[in-house]
């Protein structure tokens, strides 16, 4: 979620030719320490494998399992709080490992035909991000949960059939295999002039590739077993946490998540530690000012507006609306978070559009110009000469073409199909809005992939709220339009984020030498998988567990009834939300780009001191009680720095992976167990010493 890079990552700047003369004179002695520690140099002696020798059967495997994995725990979290972190440190070591003991005993019983490879490890990398991604991009807590009658019940009708659409296990497959390939075919023809013309730097898939290539050294592999048998005992430890705490969990508010942690009226307001390792762990991963800015949101959100308005019941809203009613307190809780994300996300869009304009108007005017230099460094001149790295790099990329009539006609084909099949799936969707998407959707997939390049930073959610807006104001009220712009929404939200992740899969393969071929056919099965698996990990929590969507639950599910409410406000209007709603929505919107501006003006130093408002948007609806969570996290990981900051950078995210990895895989055994009808066999639940007293008094009559 650090979406802040260098200030306007450079561009524009005015070059001074004096200070060129400079660095030209430290151009040799560079290069020389370039060479000496050049990571080519040290796998200068190792043959790179043809592209289909690095798609092996062990890694597709390998890719299933860890993808399966990976699919929970993301399922989890986008049920619970939306929040889903990077997991591709844990899916490079957990391939890693998985690999290398297979190819370890291979190798003791003489059966080792193939050695283990960074390549084949940037194959089970790609592939495992695109399967689990699937879990995010496919909306199942967002847009495709948000038709659904769980949450169109908590929206209230106001006359007008909105309609919903029910999750099944074979349409929503379907959906997603005919929309979650279109991405990968819209920016193929353009990985020279990103990865080597522009020189993108994509900082997610470079640092994905240095872990991968760290791996591969001596040094490296010895630190890489080390991390794994870190995140194995934090993996068993967490996952038998998450069990030990079921036991507790027998009823409504019983159990260790509704722990009174700073007492029973803080925990009314959702102020209590619930014991979760899944957010200790994310709160490791993720920036401090994240963690920061979600619990600056909760304070002001539960812990001041919330009250406030309150005191206004009878006044701005009647008395009479239950809880649940978005005409009460709940509409504005779920209406100014809205605007606070659509203030965030539209800032970003026009700040990320406009680099993306500013970095392909510099390359056009400094094309004969080019010194090899990435766009995000820019302001450091360096040696226009190509270092062996880049040499090296560059001839492994263009051997495997990809030829530009395959994706094109792949392309067409695939759109094709899915304009004859979607209106079939939705109704709602006409042939001619999907036509209108695919049409446009090629050039919102290069912005989005050209802008991730620059910022690392995907805007897919928002070119999904596009299609919300857009879509669903063009269908309107009586025509079905907020099942229409929700559907809309995505099919832009898969062609957008496939298109990033794709060129971030290239980027990393072309710093660990991995064929452009391997990577895409690597995507394009991962991407298959994903369309099973998450599917099917969904049905599985759907079942389980009756109360999904339902606020105050264990999987609340809280962005599918904020989509869902964008799709009504995009459709009806503001003329629904309580009083004085839209003034305050206006006030946050307007807020949130203004706390973006300053944080881009004050610079990256000043700015880690100024909150996200796309963070402190998060808690208003759910509460502070995760952002707890995650500022433990972020607590244990600073003292741990202050203690051996050597180790806690080298173990640390270890440590986060395996919290996250066990408590989420639980989610396994109990979904199973809730299907079998096994309950939890207690219930811890914390009253007041007035209330204990009633209840002895009660039993004891």
């Amino acid at each position: 979620m650090d979406r802040n890079r260098d200030e306007e990552n450079g561009l524009g700047t005015n070059y001074n030719s004096e200070v060129e003369i400079e660095q030209k004179s430290k151009m040799e002695k560079e290069e020389e320490e370039e060479e000496e520690t050049s990571v080519e140099r040290i796998f200068e002696r190792m043959e790179v494998p043809p592209w289909r020798e690095q798609l092996t059967v062990r890694a597709f495997v390998v890719s299933l399992v860890l993808a399966v994995l990976f699919t929970f725990i993301v399922m989890k979290l986008n049920l619970t709080t939306g929040i889903i972190p990077s997991l591709n440190v844990s899916a490079g070591m957990l391939g890693f490992f998985f690999v290398s003991v297979w190819s370890k005993f291979l190798d003791k019983s003489g059966l080792l035909r193939q050695p283990f490879t960074r390549q084949e490890n940037t194959v089970i990398q790609t592939c495992v991000v695109a399967s689990s991604g699937i879990a995010f991009s496919g909306g199942f807590g967002s847009y495709l949960f948000g038709m659904s009658e769980v949450i169109a019940k908590q929206s209230e009708k106001t006359g007008v059939n909105r309609g919903f659409k029910n999750p099944e296990v074979g349409w929503m497959i379907g959906f997603l295999f005919v929309v979650s390939f279109l991405g990968l075919c819209s920016v193929v023809p353009l990985r020279k002039i990103m990865i080597i013309d522009f020189k993108l730097t994509y900082p997610s898939g470079t640092a994905t590739a240095h872990l991968i290539n760290s791996f591969h050294t001596p040094q490296g592999a010895k630190l890489a077993k080390k991390q794994v048998r870190v995140l194995g005992k934090y993996f068993s430890f967490s996952f038998l946490w998450g069990f030990f705490r079921w036991f507790f969990a027998g009823g409504d508010d019983c159990g260790f998540a509704s722990f009174p942690t700073f007492g029973l009226k803080a925990r009314k307001y959702k102020f209590f530690f619930d014991f979760s390792a899944t957010y200790v762990g994310v709160g490791m991963i993720c920036p401090y000012i994240v963690n920061i800015s979600m619990l600056v949101g909760g304070i002001l959100s539960w812990g001041l507006m919330w009250p406030l308005i309150e005191t206004r019941k009878g006044d701005w809203y009647s008395a009479d609306l239950p809880s649940s009613s978005i005409r009460g307190l709940q509409g504005y809780k779920i209406f100014i978070t809205i605007a606070t994300i659509l203030g965030d996300g539209l800032y970003n869009f026009v700040k990320v559009l406009g680099q993306t304009l500013l970095g392909l108007l510099y390359q056009i005017l400094h094309k004969n110009m080019s010194d090899g230099r990435p766009i995000e460094d820019c302001s450091s001149p360096k040696s226009s000469s190509t270092s062996y790295n880049d040499i090296r790099r560059t001839q492994v990329f263009l051997k495997d073409r990809i030829p530009p009539t395959f994706a094109i006609g792949g392309y067409i084909a695939i759109a094709a199909i899915s304009t004859a099949t979607l209106p079939h799936i939705f109704p709602q969707l006409k042939w001619y809005y999907i036509l209108v998407i695919y049409l446009v959707a090629p050039t919102m997939a290069f912005c989005n992939a050209y802008g991730c390049g620059l910022t690392d930073w995907s805007l897919a959610s928002t070119y999904g709220k596009l299609g919300i807006f857009g879509i669903g104001a063009w269908a309107g009220a009586q025509h079905g339009g907020v099942i229409a712009g929700l559907a809309a929404c995505g099919v832009m939200m898969n062609i957008v984020s496939t298109a990033s992740d794709l060129m971030q899969d290239f980027k990393t393969g072309y710093l660990t030498l991995a064929s452009p071929r391997s990577m895409f056919v690597s995507q394009f099965i991962g991407t298959a998988m994903g369309c099973v698996i998450s599917p099917c990990v969904f049905w599985l929590f759907y079942k389980a567990f009756p109360d999904l969507g339902q606020n105050g639950s264990e999987y609340p599910a809280p962005y599918a009834l904020v989509y869902h409410n964008m799709a009504v406000l995009g459709v009806e209007g503001i003329s629904n939300l309580p009083k004085n709603c839209f003034m305050l929505c206006c006030v946050f919107f307007g807020a949130a780009i203004l706390l973006n501006l300053v944080r881009d003006t004050l610079g990256r130093k000043r700015a880690q001191f100024i909150p996200i408002p796309m963070a402190m948007a998060i808690p208003f609806y759910l509460g502070p009680y995760f952002s707890i969570d995650m500022c433990v996290g972020s607590l244990i990981l600073f003292i741990w720095q202050r203690i051996n900051k050597a180790k806690a950078d080298a173990f640390g995210p270890a440590v986060a992976s395996g919290l996250i990895c066990g408590d989420g895989i639980w989610t396994l055994p109990s979904s199973v167990l809730a299907l079998a009808g096994v309950k939890q066999p207690l219930c811890m639940k914390f009253l007041s010493r007035a209330t204990n007293a009633k209840v002895d008094k009660f039993l004891g009559s």
